[in-house]
């Protein structure tokens, strides 16, 4: 007679879950999460998490270890701090092999088995949380019924493998789903979480007759260390305190992110077969971050057919490993056809855990830098800037007016000061401005600041570590106002 894998004790699912929440018996949640700092995007997070004025699941979307299940943890405990019964929260872990290997494994089978752990009958009041919700097949058909049959309770889910989640909840989860990314750490972010908010010193900038908040640094000189350090390093939460994991980030990184993601979760979403060459394929994106390429560069280059390509940046984007970038003409005018793009990875510490740390000096930090600065602005998620390119130069970074179609800012990204002492290094930024009549511009530095008016131009010079700071800090900001807005 043949057994059935499927067949799990029912006990032993319930302890299972009563692990997972060992609130339920001490109130609390584990002192390690709760000793771990906050995330500065766990505010809006949580926001969302506590809204249950609109019957809509939080979608927790973002690329592997950049500090999803610990944000969740984190809102398990405000939610205990704001009074929410003990038994009316939990947590569950997807892609536990017990469940996974229930009969009738189900979102709603294991809403029930964690009433059932805590002695309740009642759905409502709930907040239930699901970890790894991309292991669970049609997941987004199974969670779009839950918020359909429990009108009170709120659902919470996360996954890793975003290119499933964010194809998949929108195609089923119209109205239901409330999209939430999480990204890498932003430099703001590293700076808070590392304890180093002394060197700030908030102020204020003028900028077209506006005020805005712009903070500086007592010491540019640590501040740019810090800076280097988090471009090697600072784009996961758990590195950024571990120096063993930081002297093992080829392993840690290379492994538990890149090969997870490359070796395993898109070759089981898209049936990819090569696995090799899309690794390869990665790798070589990875040492080419903020380059200008084309598809017929890339196919000669990397021996692989236009039509794959193409696929694979497809695949690598929506897993948020890499970001492509349109390119405008010198007034902003989109091209009909893209011809060229830039290719920038979403998280410079993957450079690091590819081919080793930079130092400040060497020859490739400066499209580490222009990376970095780019990482920051994508947080934006509306608000890419996109970068422009004649037969006469290139501008870094253009954001657009979206409502006009036109450029709003340009920015040039440079790791020296010598744009500052010769304003001839930046004359194709001049110049752009001038065809798009844009009155004024940026350009980061190494070290040195001050506004010039160059041809007509007011051009303000910027650290690129200060501008790093400051736009992640904007970011922040940006989160908060597009959900009360």
């Amino acid at each position: 007679m043949a057994i059935s894998l499927k067949i799990i004790p029912n006990e032993l699912i319930l302890n299972s879950l009563r692990q997972m929440n060992p609130w339920w018996v001490s109130g609390e949640i584990e002192k390690e999460v709760d000793n771990m700092n906050r995330r500065l995007y766990f505010g809006p997070f949580q926001y969302l998490i506590g809204d249950t004025s609109v019957r809509r699941a939080v979608v927790l979307m973002g690329m592997r270890r950049v500090g999803k299940t610990v944000l969740m943890q984190h809102g398990v405990n405000q939610l205990l701090e704001n009074g929410v019964p003990k038994n009316k929260i939990c947590f569950i872990s997807v892609d536990n092999p017990v469940f996974i290997n229930m009969e009738n494994f189900g979102l709603d089978q294991l809403f029930k088995l964690a009433m059932e752990a805590v002695g309740s009958t009642d759905p409502n009041g709930w907040y239930v949380f699901y970890d790894e919700i991309q292991y669970l097949p049609d997941w987004e058909r199974h969670l779009k019924v839950m918020v359909d049959s429990y009108a009170n309770t709120k659902f919470i889910a996360s996954g890793s493998a975003a290119a499933a989640l964010k194809m998949k909840s929108i195609e089923s989860g119209a109205g239901r789903f409330t999209h939430f990314i999480l990204p890498p750490l932003t430099f703001h972010e590293f700076i808070h979480l590392k304890g180093y908010n002394d060197l700030i010193i908030p102020g204020t900038i003028e900028f077209r007759g506006e005020v805005t908040e712009f903070s500086n640094v007592s010491d540019i000189t640590t501040f740019n260390t810090l800076f280097v350090d988090y471009i090697n390093y600072g784009g996961y939460p758990e590195v950024i305190f571990s120096d063993k994991i930081k002297s093992g980030i080829t392993r840690y990184v290379g492994g538990d992110i890149i090969d997870k993601v490359l070796l395993r979760d898109l070759p089981s979403l898209y049936g990819i077969r090569n696995v090799q060459e899309l690794n390869a394929f990665f790798t070589m994106l990875v040492y080419q971050t903020g380059n200008e390429l084309s598809y017929t560069s890339l196919s000669s280059s990397s021996q692989v057919d236009i039509i794959t390509l193409k696929k694979y940046l497809d695949y690598l984007e929506a897993a948020f490993l890499i970001k492509r970038i349109s390119r405008v003409g010198t007034t902003g005018k989109r091209f009909s056809r893209e011809r060229a793009f830039k290719i920038y990875i979403t998280n410079p510490t993957l450079r690091t855990a590819l081919f080793g740390p930079m130092k400040e000096a060497d020859d490739m930090m400066g499209h580490l830098v222009e990376t970095a600065i780019f990482d920051q602005w994508l947080h934006r998620e509306n608000n890419v800037p996109l970068y422009a390119r004649d037969d006469k130069g290139e501008v870094d970074m253009i954001v657009m007016n979206q409502r006009k179609s036109k450029p709003a800012w340009a920015i040039e990204i440079k790791w020296k000061n010598k744009p500052f002492e010769n304003v001839a290094e930046i004359k194709n930024l001049i110049s752009f401005c001038k065809k798009s009549n844009l009155p004024d511009a940026v350009v980061t530095t190494y070290d040195v600041a001050g506004i010039k008016n160059v041809h007509g131009i007011d051009v303000q010079f910027v650290p690129s570590s200060v501008y790093a700071y400051n736009v992640g800090a904007r970011t922040i900001q940006h989160r908060y106002i597009d959900m009360l807005a």
